[in-house]
């Protein structure tokens, strides 16, 4: 007999269970959550301390969450704060984003290098971003809403930018248009300019 199970009133069976992938940077990591679904819908945990734990192995505390609607071709980052820097547990409610990370830790072997994942509302993967990164998005829908958990506090006096399109980070955003920036991202660092972890 199959084995269902009721979760927010949907008697159904689970896909599959959370499942954690690393990516090329180790500490950063593709979260896939269990997801419940029938004919009326779907029902997930976006997040639940003691499963992300085991299967992480981190024990990390959330003190604020972020939510920003974009446009497409929209490119927010690469953001990150020198000081008090932040952990972000980043998923998509609505539309897609290329994520992306980069390893800003002089320290590490893999310093100045970069990772990214398709986030959308219908693979509803998510992407942890350990402190140490510096992180931005690219909407690749009409429209993309973005929502993230945080380790620490904002801090806009400890906020650094660092260039989308420094060319010895290379990343591969594979961009349809010009993308759409801030004033502030527009006048962002060179890697090799940048402040970074020591």
């Amino acid at each position: 007999m199959s084995k269902f199970t009721n979760q927010g009133g949907l008697l159904c069976r689970p896909e599959v269970e959370m499942i954690v992938i690393p990516t090329e940077i180790p500490e950063v990591l593709i979260i896939e959550p269990q997801v419940f679904g029938d004919e009326r819908g779907f029902f997930l945990e976006s997040f639940n301390q003691s499963s992300f734990s085991e299967k992480t192995g981190l024990n990390v505390s959330f003190v604020q969450d972020n939510h920003s609607r974009s446009v497409r071709n929209v490119l927010r980052g690469l953001h990150y704060q020198i000081s008090q820097p932040q952990g972000k547990l980043v998923r998509v409610v609505v539309g897609a984003v290329l994520d992306v990370a980069v390893d800003m830790r002089r320290g590490s072997p893999t310093f100045g290098k970069w990772d990214s994942c398709l986030l959308s509302a219908e693979n509803k993967r998510q992407l942890w971003v350990p402190p140490g990164m510096a992180h931005g998005f690219l909407v690749v829908s009409d429209v993309a809403e973005v929502l993230y958990k945080a380790t620490d506090y904002y801090a806009p006096q400890y906020e650094r930018s660092l260039r989308w399109d420094d060319p010895d980070l290379a990343i591969a955003w594979n961009l349809e248009a010009p993308p759409i920036l801030s004033a502030k991202d527009k006048a962002a660092a060179l890697f090799r300019d940048a402040e970074v972890y020591t």
